[in-house]
């Protein structure tokens, strides 16, 4: 089986060096770049087309969220994972918001990145347990409170958009025009008094906001 690409972002060099090593050591995945610079970070993916990039959140020229937030933009075929010790409930939001893949603290990685690269290059999104407990959505039945007032079909893009699929992949899930999803976006931001995804997320992702103002985060 042809590996899968990998491409690693960390501003400190030797844990970036670590990372490298680790992932190195496994058969089904290949080590295609590393930069410590997250200025880098989008050309060279872009350039170098990997299946899975790693990102710190928290770098000091250009972060992990702004990064995931080009690729986003980009709609590049790569699957992104933050490596962080640090992330609050609203860069979560905001990542589940731009596509993310995968979250994972530092202090688990040597156990748990390959397990997580595994689960991401098979398709299926991994987080931390102590983020997924947080932004686990409301079961299907409930409507968050703030979405109370949109239609069935508004709700459903809406939980699609939170799940971090582009309009273009919406459009493809349901069957339509991915204008028709983009009228139906400008809908539910003006319903909501909302201007953006990040903002429609902290509103559908069950969060402790008040906890968020008083610098609750997740730490590794």
């Amino acid at each position: 089986m042809t590996p899968y690409r990998v491409f690693l972002v960390d501003d400190h060099p030797v844990l970036l060096r670590g990372l490298a090593d680790l992932v190195a050591m496994e058969p089904d995945f290949q080590v295609v770049g590393s930069t410590t610079e997250g200025s880098n970070a989008f050309a060279m993916i872009d350039r170098l087309k990997p299946d899975l990039a790693v990102l710190d959140i928290n770098m000091p020229d250009v972060s992990g969220m702004a990064v995931l937030r080009r690729i986003w933009s980009a709609d590049l075929p790569v699957r992104t994972i933050f490596l962080t010790a640090m992330i609050t409930p609203s860069q979560a939001a905001e990542a589940l918001a731009h596509g993310i893949w995968g979250i994972l603290l530092k202090e688990a990685a040597p156990d748990t990145l390959i397990d997580c690269l595994r689960s991401v290059a098979a398709g299926r999104r991994w987080f931390a347990e102590e983020v997924a407990a947080k932004l686990a959505p409301l079961p299907s039945q409930q409507v968050p409170p703030g979405l109370s007032g949109l239609t069935p079909r508004e709700r459903e893009i809406a939980g699609l958009a939170c799940s971090g699929l582009s309009n273009r992949l919406i459009a493809r899930q349901l069957g339509a025009g991915e204008g028709t999803v983009k009228i139906h976006l400008h809908n539910i931001f003006q319903k909501l008094r909302i201007n953006n995804r990040t903002a429609l997320a902290a509103l559908y992702y069950q969060r402790e906001d008040e906890s968020a103002a008083n610098g609750d985060s997740w730490k590794g």
